[in-house]
């Protein structure tokens, strides 16, 4: 009843747990999957993560290079290549389910992209999910060249992998119906909408940046149902739901609007991994209700090409809204 398609892979049901703390470990992403989680994003593999890692790496190596009669050993205590210990976890957290594995990827160069999205996919990941989670800054660059190079790295990586590639973006583009149809357009799989950004915060007190970590809630998930809900039908590629999708009903709006999946985090951390079930159940009560027997039943039914009120996903509603007087403080 719950069973549906993300990136060409069969889901039992719409849930994924995105890539975070939980998904880190196998024995926490065995136990997602009890849970019911019908798939995976992995903990992100970073380019900067590498970088620092072989930095410290070649420092520690370093150390020896002054051999001498005296030395108890020639063999430097030094760490696992990072991009090798993540490839093997990868291959291991295949192993141990049978849900499917979507590796997470988050990196600068065009040569790291390509690379490790191979070698991800020779660890036995089912998909790839670029998370493209990057300010640009300086006048001197054009958000056109910056936006035309990331398609073409998107293009590179569907050359050397044969399995599916989605994005996650930020919904921080000047035109992200056209960002996204320009994805489709390069044969990229599913666009996941959106990315949690990063903020700093300052202790006003000590004077000094922090970083703090929040969890979201349903309040956030406004931009994510607005532009699956336009996007829906206009493109050919999956919709995936992230970022404040917190209960069972945020759920359904989401499918409602056209997502074929929703990602979810912060209700896990929050309720704990039996919030899956939760979800599912809402789900399944709410179909019978309705008197639905899949998913496909209903999805995009209240996308903007299949409603009677065109303009509901953008600027007059939100006109109206003020005009009436229909809005909370």
């Amino acid at each position: 009843m719950l069973k549906t398609k993300y990136l060409g892979l069969d889901l039992k049901s719409p849930i994924i747990v995105g890539a975070s703390e939980m998904t880190s470990n196998v024995d926490k992403i065995k136990r997602l999957e009890e849970a019911g989680a019908a798939a995976i994003v992995t903990k992100s593999l970073f380019e900067e993560e590498i970088i620092l890692k072989n930095n410290k790496w070649r420092e520690e190596i370093a150390q020896y290079d002054d051999i001498n009669a005296e030395m108890g050993t020639i063999f430097p205590d030094m760490d696992v290549d990072a991009a090798k210990e993540h490839l093997y976890w990868v291959n291991k957290t295949k192993e141990a389910v049978s849900i499917p594995v979507i590796a997470s990827l988050n990196c600068v160069n065009k040569e790291a992209w390509i690379e490790y999205a191979k070698e991800l996919e020779q660890a036995g990941a089912d998909a790839i999910e670029a998370n493209m989670y990057s300010y640009s800054f300086g006048v001197t660059k054009n958000p056109a060249e910056i936006e035309d190079k990331r398609i073409g790295i998107l293009k590179e990586i569907k050359k050397v992998v044969n399995i599916p590639v989605s994005v996650k973006i930020s919904p921080h583009y000047t035109s992200i119906f056209t960002f996204v149809t320009n994805l489709d357009q390069a044969g990229v799989d599913g666009v996941v909408l959106f990315n949690r950004l990063f903020n700093p915060d300052i202790d006003i007190e000590k004077e000094v940046e922090v970083s703090r970590f929040h969890l979201t809630d349903s309040t956030r998930n406004g931009s994510s149902l607005r532009w699956i809900g336009l996007l829906s039908g206009k493109v050919g590629l999956d919709l995936c739901a992230n970022n404040g999708v917190e209960s069972g009903e945020d759920m359904i709006k989401m499918i409602l609007a056209g997502a074929s999946a929703v990602e979810v985090v912060s209700t896990v951390y929050r309720h704990g991994m039996g919030q899956i079930g939760v979800m599912e159940k809402t789900l399944t009560d709410w179909m019978e209700r309705k008197g639905y027997n899949s998913i496909d039943e209903f999805k995009g039914k209240l996308s903007k090409v299949k409603i009677s009120n065109p303009w509901a996903y953008e600027r007059t509603q939100y006109i109206k809204m003020l005009l009436k007087g229909e809005y909370e403080i």
